[in-house]
């Protein structure tokens, strides 16, 4: 038998999200026998302690007697609770200052840390996380800040609705101009993105006919790397080639940018791949978009109007591409740009009973099946003391030496 504890979130500001729902929970006792669960009383949980307590499981003050402790958010050091083996997102990995001294805390304390970010199959592809309802709440966010702009309409902040049907019902009630728009990523993020833009009903359009069409209704086109990055050779091979070798590739987003009026990125940026758009291709007379939906949210990067995360309480900002910098978004030279760097936050029910179902799938049955498929292993960050073989690039970072 192996118990688990449901941990309170505790970093602020407040994030209402969870691992398991108690629906997953229950499916999680219902396919796992020798799994038990306890949850840590919480106020400000999506689902309250009532709900578990409904679904048959112990609300505690103290899970020191749990094995394996399951969160979201980094977990504060005083909190932590040593020689357990703790799940949550630790913002560690890219070796983040913000972070060292969480991740020295966890190796003094003796604890197995496995990264949620780094549960991945044998190929490095993430099996768990809120991609997709990060691409959900972003899409939508960017249709609320082209009302905002245009003052042509008004949608209630994501966070006020229940689910992602309230989203949709909410954007099926706009008047959309005719407008072009480009989505980067074909992946979870993206394809959330995506959820919206087909629940409004809004045409999906090839490649050529975006670029060279002119059209009486609004269309969308979802691009991936090979769409909107070229070969400086001019041979075009596959996405492997440019996955392996990024430094061969310049972008080729300017030709989206000259006929698009909002984009939504949703792209995963690897390291040595080309920048979408720089600052200086912004400035350009060619440059047409004037809402930017940055779901992937990477400051100072490939998305150049992105010269900062904003928030859940003030979503959107301007930037000016001439002086490259940030003014009032109603500002008629602004570029308005939404880049929420949490926006699964703002549909926590939804999201959490989406990670739970991930995590029965991929998580759970590694503790009871040896870990046959190697999840835990290439998860776990920590192990006595230590920084596991997988991470010992973090050495460094974790001796203050970077």
């Amino acid at each position: 038998m192996t118990t688990f504890g449901i941990i309170r979130e505790r970093k602020n500001p407040p994030d209402r999200r969870v691992v398991f729902s108690p629906n997953g929970l229950s499916d999680t006792t219902s396919k796992f026998s020798e799994a038990s669960f306890k949850v840590e009383s919480s106020d400000i949980r999506i689902f309250t302690d009532a709900d578990y307590k409904a679904a048959g499981f112990e609300i505690v003050d103290n899970l020191s007697d749990c094995e394996v402790l399951l969160g979201v958010k980094e977990v504060p050091i005083d909190d932590l609770i040593p020689n357990k083996k703790y799940f949550f997102f630790s913002h560690t990995i890219k070796k983040q200052p913000y972070n060292r001294k969480l991740l020295n805390a966890i190796l003094d304390k003796n604890i197995e840390l496995y990264d949620h970010e780094v549960v991945v199959n044998p190929k490095g592809f993430r099996l768990i996380g809120f991609g997709r309802y990060a691409g959900i709440v972003g899409a939508y966010n960017g249709f609320r800040a082209l009302g905002m702009k245009n003052d042509s309409f008004q949608l209630p902040k994501a966070e006020t609705l229940s689910d992602q049907k309230a989203l949709e019902l909410e954007l099926t009630k706009i008047n959309l101009p005719i407008i072009k728009i480009v989505l980067t990523g074909k992946g979870k993020v993206g394809c959330g993105a995506k959820e919206i833009l087909d629940a409004m009903k809004i045409k999906e359009v090839s490649v050529d006919d975006y670029l060279t069409t002119t059209f009486d209704q609004p269309v969308y086109v979802q691009i991936d790397v090979l769409d909107y990055n070229k070969r400086t050779d001019g041979r075009v091979i596959d996405k492997n080639d440019f996955y392996h070798n990024p430094q061969e590739y310049v972008s080729d987003f300017m030709r989206f940018a000259k006929v698009s009026d909002m984009y939504i990125a949703g792209h995963f940026f690897g390291d040595g791949a080309p920048f979408i758009y720089t600052r200086e291709d912004a400035k350009s007379s060619d440059f047409n978009i004037s809402v930017v939906a940055d779901v992937s949210c990477d400051i100072d990067g490939p998305v150049a109007t992105t010269i900062r995360s904003s928030t859940i309480a003030d979503p959107i900002y301007g930037y000016h591409p001439g002086r490259e910098e940030e003014l009032d978004y109603k500002d008629p030279e602004a570029i308005v740009v939404m880049a929420v760097d949490n926006l699964p936050c703002e549909l926590p029910k939804d999201a959490s009973e989406g990670f739970g179902d991930m995590f029965l799938e991929h998580v759970i049955p590694a503790f009871f099946n040896k870990d046959a498929d190697g999840v835990l292993e290439r998860a776990r960050m920590t192990q006595n003391g230590k920084l596991t073989a997988r991470y010992a690039y973090l050495q460094d970072y974790v001796d203050g030496k970077e």
